[in-house]
């Protein structure tokens, strides 16, 4: 067996990229946006206490990730983030202000991970002082943005007290809502 016979086929390297990609600037950043649309200013830098973040926080927390492990380790572009100021921001920018720049990260990822070379997915790269294959690095954002999203939903539920009805049950069978594009049929 040659080397290259032990590597995913482009097939499914394409299908992971393209899963990614749709979890990121669709589903994880639809709920985000569900959730800001409920949330005043004041209500996206509200902390319980020190030791918990905002919401403020996790998305200059998500952007700064995205960038640092997708834009810079993965599409090479210099590297300057600085970690720590993400959770030590506290002036209230608008969430306005923020979900732009989310969105603007999550586009210049979406074009890094849509031009990715597939037969790269193996190489390894050095990111946050870690050595990482590519599929790592990836899978490392997604799942991140993930746990960070559902700490947003969370926060967002606690603060309004509302059910954000991201799916709709009205046919047995689950429709995301989350979506701009979605309607309800009795809308």
């Amino acid at each position: 067996m040659t080397p290259s016979s032990n590597l995913p086929s482009q097939e499914v390297v394409r299908a992971f990229l393209a899963h990614a990609r749709q979890l990121l600037t669709q589903e994880y950043l639809g709920k985000i946006d569900r959730c800001l649309e409920q949330l005043s200013d004041e209500q996206v830098w509200w902390r319980p206490n020190q030791e918990c973040n905002s919401i403020g926080n996790l998305l200059l927390h998500l952007a700064g990730n995205v960038r640092q492990w997708i834009v810079c380790g993965l599409g090479r572009a210099p590297d300057q983030r600085q970690r720590q100021e993400e959770f030590d921001e506290r002036s209230m920018i608008s969430h306005r202000e923020l979900l732009a720049r989310l969105k603007s990260t999550l586009a210049e990822a979406e074009q890094v991970l849509t031009q990715f070379d597939a037969k790269q997915i193996l190489e390894r790269r050095t990111i946050q002082g870690m050595d990482v294959t590519a599929l790592e690095a990836i899978f490392h954002v997604t799942e991140h943005f993930s746990m960070h999203t559902g700490q947003i939903i969370l926060l967002t539920k606690l603060l309004t007290r509302k059910d954000l009805e991201f799916y709709d049950f009205s046919t047995g069978v689950p429709v995301h809502t989350w979506s701009k594009t979605y309607r309800r049929k009795d809308s």
